[in-house]
């Protein structure tokens, strides 16, 4: 076998992202909970690999399967601008354990911790509380309800709070080779807005589907002669809903996403009208 070419763009992600499927490899392989059980010599010598490969070095061997490994390794540890590792807990491969455990404790105990989660935002809680008190006398599945209310208030006041700089001055947008053209407040909202229904759709199954199982287990005997078994499969159902509902919720919109150039600011359209007339479309990075 000859020598790795080194015309393999390992800036960009391995799959097509202008397909749904593409984008969902893309993120099952970004948030993949197993990375977090990587050794920091295995860690380490992704990063040689990558930072090797990108200054024209390859290593002995190396197989372009092998590669995007160690570039996925890589991207799930280290911070993309500075170089330097991220803490355990921020890492994208931590999204699923992490919001398992919270997500899990909010509809275990969600009579006292549906609304603390939130108590960040004060929209938020105003629904939890709201809410709770409007669903006292209703089945107890229906209260079982309140902590997705509250996360999904949260996810639409916390994200674009977050992001409200991008609000002020807007976001950086490209043509399609990557030029860049201006700064855009209209690509801001439409990408905030397609992240906040990606969180609220990534919500969906770990908050809905486990009350509906957990509300009929509880009636069994089994649960009622183990009950210190409820916490645990109540986590663990969470976190089965979101190793799948994580990467297909962040593959609903392409990364890179685009707008038509006549839904831009005036200013901005005149401009790119004037220095780029061929122009229809441009591109920004949506966030996560």
């Amino acid at each position: 076998m000859g020598e790795l070419p080194l015309d393999i763009n390992i800036q960009e992600p391995r799959w097509d992202q202008s397909t749904f499927l593409g984008r969902a490899r893309h993120f099952f392989t970004v948030t993949d909970p197993r990375n977090l059980l990587l050794s920091g010599a295995q860690l380490e010598a992704s990063r040689n690999i990558v930072q090797n490969y990108r200054a024209g070095v390859v290593t002995p061997g190396l197989t372009e399967d092998q590669l995007w490994r160690a570039k996925y390794v890589y991207d799930s540890a280290f911070h993309p601008d500075t170089g330097e590792k991220v803490v355990l807990i921020g890492r994208m491969s931590a999204q699923v354990p992490m919001n398992m455990m919270i997500t899990g404790c909010m509809l275990t105990f969600y009579r006292q911790l549906g609304t603390a989660y939130v108590s960040a935002t004060t929209g938020a809680v105003a629904t939890a509380l709201g809410l709770k008190s409007l669903t006292k006398h209703l089945p107890p599945l229906v209260g079982r309800f309140v902590p997705f209310a509250a996360v999904a208030a949260a996810n639409c006041i916390n994200i674009p709070l977050m992001r409200q700089r991008e609000l002020q001055v807007g976001i950086p947008v490209t043509d399609e080779a990557g030029q860049r053209l201006g700064h855009s407040v209209t690509a801001a909202k439409q990408g905030i807005f397609q992240v906040v229904v990606s969180r609220i759709c990534m919500a969906i199954p770990a908050m809905a589907i486990p009350p509906v199982i957990m509300n009929s287990l509880e009636k069994k005997d089994f649960l009622k002669h183990h009950p210190w078994l409820g916490a645990p499969l109540q986590v663990g159902l969470v976190g089965f809903c979101l190793i799948f509902a994580t990467p297909l919720c962040c593959a609903l919109f392409p990364q890179r996403s685009s707008i038509q150039v006549n839904r831009l600011e005036p200013e901005l359209r005149a401009q790119i009208q004037e220095q780029n007339p061929g122009t229809e479309v441009v591109y920004y990075n949506k966030g996560l």
